[in-house]
């Protein structure tokens, strides 16, 4: 490892940092590019992902019981438009740098039946060391659970890149106790996600929120 990955590593951790992100990571992504919903030539040069994340408020999970509500909906919204401004401003640094950045929406989603984006942000910061695929299928830290929102920045920077994290949920079930619709079993590999889609449209439908989110096993999540 270089001297300069090391540096740079360092520096745009603490810009993040400055900018208000909690969680920092870098992933090598050469080989996941295959599985990006991204223009191939767009990409083709840049094989490092850049992961930040912004906890979400426990005053908010608060509010919440079995279903999501108006004030965690607009709490989850904010989230995402804070690390869309934030993964902005990072990725003009980079490119003050003199390399190419190219931020990723914190949530867009591209084919909802299939819940797909433009690349998944749990499995790049899964790789990026933030933590781990739980069996609520979401990304786990070992300090903040789930309470957390991520977003993605592809970089041809030369960085210092970190290694997945081996921890796994062990003995907490909480979340399969939490699930209003049992979507969520021991064996993380047999999540439901059509039962839990489905739940999600429910939801919308009902006029609760006007996206298709939960909140509830992210609330049994806490890391604690």
């Amino acid at each position: 490892m270089t001297k300069e990955k090391i540096k740079n590593y360092n520096l745009l951790k603490n810009q993040a940092l400055l900018l208000g992100a909690n969680l920092f990571g870098v992933a090598d992504i050469l080989e996941e590019k295959e599985n990006f919903n991204l223009p191939g030539k767009s990409i083709e040069t840049l094989n490092s992902a850049v992961v930040i994340a912004v906890t979400l408020s426990s005053g908010i999970f608060k509010t919440l019981e079995e279903a999501p509500n108006k004030i965690y909906f607009h709490h989850y919204r904010s989230a995402n438009m804070f690390l869309d401004q934030l993964s902005f401003r990072l990725s003009n640094f980079i490119e003050s740098k003199g390399f190419c950045a190219l931020p990723i929406p914190a949530s867009q989603i591209v084919d909802w039946e299939k819940q797909r984006a433009h690349l998944s942000h749990k499995r790049i910061g899964y790789l990026a060391g933030l933590g781990w695929i739980g069996r609520n299928n979401l990304l786990v830290n070992k300090n903040l659970g789930a309470r957390f929102r991520l977003t993605t920045i592809l970089t041809d920077m030369p960085l210092k890149r970190d290694l997945p994290d081996k921890i796994s949920c062990g003995s907490c079930f909480a979340c399969i106790k939490a699930c209003p619709v049992e979507a969520i079993k021991q064996d993380k590999k047999d999540f439901d996600h059509q039962r839990c889609f489905e739940k999600l449209k429910e939801f919308q439908k009902q006029g609760v929120v006007s996206q298709y989110i939960c909140g509830v096993c992210v609330k049994a999540c806490n890391g604690s």
